[in-house]
């Protein structure tokens, strides 16, 4: 069941949202916002979250590239934040992580033909899923991807294996749809979650209170369809022979303490990618590298920042990067 889109007239962000029509009809909910005045341009950014998040939890990291000069870009993924529900409570569900390729493709291709560039796609835990999954299929072609925490293999402590023969065997005994896990609001529960996230507790608190104020953008549990198709497509991506014929220049950052997505295996797709690279933190980060405390958040975002300078400010004038049609 997907549910209309809608977001907050009042929200943080609202003045600089639209909507943005896939091409099966689906209504997004898009952000664009310039860089901030006076800046060097230095390009356009293509922000997009991972699972459950809606463009106003990295409201803060928008605005550290705005003042880089990037005119940054995001929208909310199909089913969450702005841009309606795949189930009909707050479930995360996702019928197959194609649709969001499918999704992320057509936004691009739109989006590289609004402006000039250089263009820039940094996806964040399941938004670098995606992307890479892109990528892999050669259906974008920016100048250059950041993939913080990418979502490559799922953290299960059964192995990816036995942790999809149990997703999939969830699946099969029940509605599909239905949430894998109950999510719990004590305080216990929520300082589980905020150590699985961020050391920043302020950060965390600032997201706990938006989601009072703003529940219609916020999700719960993903469903167990989307479980077993997140071990799926991971687990494929990671064969994909499409890997090491990616050459756009990819910086990857992982947590190598992160309890939500698996780091050996981001590294492992690392070493795949002809142009990659990769920054590891250690202990002091959790998966949300770029909501971390300080310095690992300032060391992330000066890691992303030298990167764009060296791989696309100074080559601006390389070959030109268009999907293969």
């Amino acid at each position: 069941m997907a549910t209309s889109p809608s977001w907050p007239v009042d929200g943080p962000l609202s003045p600089w949202l639209s909507p943005w029509i896939a091409p099966d009809g689906w209504v997004h909910r898009r952000y664009d916002r310039p860089r901030e005045e006076g800046t060097a341009r230095r390009g356009r950014l293509l922000f997009q979250t991972g699972r459950a998040d809606m463009v106003e939890k990295y409201g803060d990291a928008i605005d550290h590239f705005r003042a880089q000069g990037w005119d940054v870009t995001a929208f909310d993924w199909r089913g969450q934040g702005g841009s309606g529900r795949l189930a009909s409570d707050d479930t995360g569900h996702i019928d197959r992580f194609d649709r969001l390729t499918d999704d992320l493709a057509a936004f691009h291709a739109d989006w590289v033909e609004e402006a000039e560039g250089p263009h820039v796609v940094l996806g964040h835990s399941m938004g670098g899923f995606v992307t890479l999954s892109a990528l892999a299929a050669q259906r974008i072609a920016p100048d250059a991807v950041v993939l913080v925490a990418p979502m490559l293999a799922l953290r299960s402590p059964v192995g990816q294996w036995a942790g999809a023969m149990f997703a999939r065997w969830q699946v099969g005994r029940g509605d599909p749809r239905r949430p894998a896990w109950r999510r719990l609001e004590t305080e216990a529960a929520s300082t589980a979650r905020q150590k699985r996230l961020t050391h920043d507790v302020a950060r965390f608190a600032d997201q706990q209170a938006f989601r009072r104020r703003w529940p219609e953008l916020c999700l719960g549990s993903p469903s167990w369809h989307w479980v077993a198709e997140a071990f799926r497509a991971t687990a494929a991506l990671r064969d994909d022979p499409g890997l090491a014929r990616i050459e756009v220049p990819v910086l990857m950052l992982v947590a190598l303490a992160d309890r939500l997505v698996d780091a050996r295996a981001a590294g492992r797709v690392a070493a795949q990618l002809p142009q990659g690279e990769m920054v590891a933190f250690g202990r002091g980060c959790a998966h949300e590298i770029l909501r971390e405390a300080e310095p690992m958040r300032g060391n992330a975002l000066a890691a992303i920042d030298a990167f764009l300078a060296r791989r696309v400010i100074s080559r601006r004038s390389g070959p030109d990067r268009r999907p293969h049609p």
